[in-house]
């Protein structure tokens, strides 16, 4: 398979980052880090500090499973402050995630527009369910509407005193003396 150009920048932009196994984990920016050792001699002798990774399992309302991760410590505090994994590779910029981070919100966001049923519910349980996920998209789409409405009210695009003004005397004008 060969690489259009615009891919085989990025991967090599990606690839080309200092500490690559951060690619295959939650890192939020986290890397190697270098210094020394400093005995009572003074001997100064080179050493590193990995960062702190974990194994954790995240559970994702729109992928209705777990999702297993390396993460580290300060992605994990990041993760429960925006409350939960789809919040976080949702809400956080493209280099901050990584490779793993772009794998599952692609995975988010495919399941967020066509939601899978969890597994081994009963027929009953999955028409409950659906009809839930009914009124929570309702509810999410009136939710986006009301806030393009808060947009344009901001924005004044709403006509106002002045505006009218001028329309009532353009309406006059187009009737002519007798609409007076």
């Amino acid at each position: 398979m060969f690489w259009t150009f615009p891919v085989a920048s990025a991967k090599a932009q990606i690839v080309s980052q200092p500490f690559k196994r951060s690619q295959l984990g939650l890192f939020q920016g986290k890397t190697k880090q270098y210094g020394n050792n400093v005995p009572h001699s003074k001997h100064k002798t080179r050493r590193t500090w990995l960062p702190n990774i974990q194994r954790k399992r995240f559970f994702s309302d729109s992928l209705n499973e777990n999702v297993r991760v390396k993460v580290t410590t300060r992605a994990l505090k990041t993760i429960k402050k925006h409350n939960g994994i789809d919040n976080y590779v949702l809400n956080m910029p493209t280099k901050t995630l990584g490779w793993e981070g772009m794998r599952i919100r692609l995975m988010v966001k495919s399941a967020q527009k066509s939601p899978r049923i969890p597994v081994g519910t009963s027929e009953k349980e999955a028409n409950a369910w659906i009809a839930k996920r009914a009124a929570e998209l309702s509810l999410q789409t009136a939710t986006e509407a009301r806030r393009v409405e808060i947009a344009r009210i901001v924005r004044d695009d709403l006509p106002n005193l002045t505006t009218a003004r001028k329309a009532a005397e353009q309406a006059l004008e187009a009737l002519g003396p007798s609409a007076r």
